[in-house]
């Protein structure tokens, strides 16, 4: 009996001590968290950066055997490259573009290769919010070009194929040599502009900079007189290299992203010379419509128009053809590899 009350007293005598333990440690750990610092939350750093790209490249085939109709064999190749830039930080938002354009064509009855497309575009433009809603001021610069050469692809003449009996492509070259259209920095147009930027929704911005500066390069001479470039002064055949412009520039930018698969854009540009008044102002018109077919396929479909007062454009009238004024139109659909990037940062 004796044994089993000393039994019960230890037990007893352990089972109090551990508990005094328990309520130690939870003391402490209750006071350790009392007293310990705040942990400080983890802060997402601020994206003010909005970056998208765009790449497309497009094939066409076309074979014919025994086809009546009539037609060529003829292969074509396109790419694009249309990558944009977006900041915004407090008052201040900014939004740079890059396009790119090419493309080549192989037909049966013309034994060279053409180009079809050939086009370079930056634009960049920034702006600082007003204490009016929407309105900033603005800073803006765009510079226009092409990558290389492209001409008008004509019949050689008869004294032409006889001087390549065996080569008619050579024949081709040559005549193609003496109907030059454009070439890499001819023409290049740039513009620097300050004015205000009013964007009243996101998928809107009309930009008018009142002071704009800038001109027009042609750098190839027997280019010079088709895209206005002035004469060297006492010379009647000689013309300069470059063309300075100041005057004011507008420039209207929509894009609507309609869901996932279908998007439009279109971008209207107008500048008109202080230095020429009785000009006409030079405008440009761009279109582009984006439908996604699949996860790496797109139809695109776009138009390019431009009316430039002082730069020549074929026509022909009843005496046959002359040189004039004119509007440039350019219309093109392609189905092909569509590839969109876009992050923040």
């Amino acid at each position: 009996m004796k044994k089993i009350f000393l039994s019960t007293l230890l037990m007893a005598a352990t089972l109090v001590a551990s508990a005094q333990n328990t309520q130690t440690a939870a003391a402490e750990a209750a006071a350790a968290l009392a007293t310990a610092d705040d942990v400080p939350e983890t802060v997402e750093k601020p994206k003010y950066w909005t970056n998208t790209l765009n790449a497309g490249l497009n094939f066409g085939q076309t074979f014919l055997s025994q086809w009546v109709a009539g037609g060529y064999n003829s292969v074509t190749l396109t790419g694009a490259v249309d990558a944009s830039a977006n900041f915004a930080k407090d008052k201040l938002l900014g939004n740079s573009r890059m396009q790119l354009d090419y493309g080549l064509m192989y037909s049966a009855d013309k034994p060279i290769i053409q180009t079809t497309k050939d086009r370079i575009y930056l634009e960049s433009k920034w702006g600082y919010e007003t204490p009016v809603k929407h309105l900033a001021y603005s800073a803006s610069i765009d510079f226009k070009t092409q990558f290389g050469r492209n001409y008008n692809y004509k019949t050689p003449t008869d004294e032409q194929f006889a001087k390549y009996p065996d080569n008619p492509a050579a024949a081709w070259r040559e005549a193609a040599k003496n109907n030059l259209k454009s070439g890499f920095l001819a023409p290049a147009y740039l513009n620097i502009g300050l004015g205000a930027l009013w964007t009243p929704a996101p998928w809107i911005s009309l930009n008018v900079a009142p002071l704009s500066g800038g001109g027009v390069l042609v750098t190839i001479p027997e280019l010079r007189k088709t895209y206005g470039m002035d004469l060297v002064e006492g010379s009647e055949t000689e013309y300069t290299n470059f063309r300075a412009e100041f005057g004011a520039q507008l420039k209207l930018d929509m894009a609507w992203v309609i869901n996932d698969v279908f998007s439009y854009s279109t971008q209207v540009t107008a500048f008109y010379n202080y230095l020429t008044p009785k000009v006409e102002p030079r405008i440009t018109w761009d279109n582009k419509i984006a439908w996604k077919i699949a996860r790496f396929f797109a139809v695109t479909v776009g138009t390019n128009l431009i009316y430039d007062p002082r730069v020549l454009v074929r026509d022909k009238d009843k005496d046959g053809v002359t040189d004039s004024k004119g509007v440039q139109f350019r219309e093109f659909c392609e189905i092909g590899f569509s590839y969109t990037l876009s992050h923040k940062r």
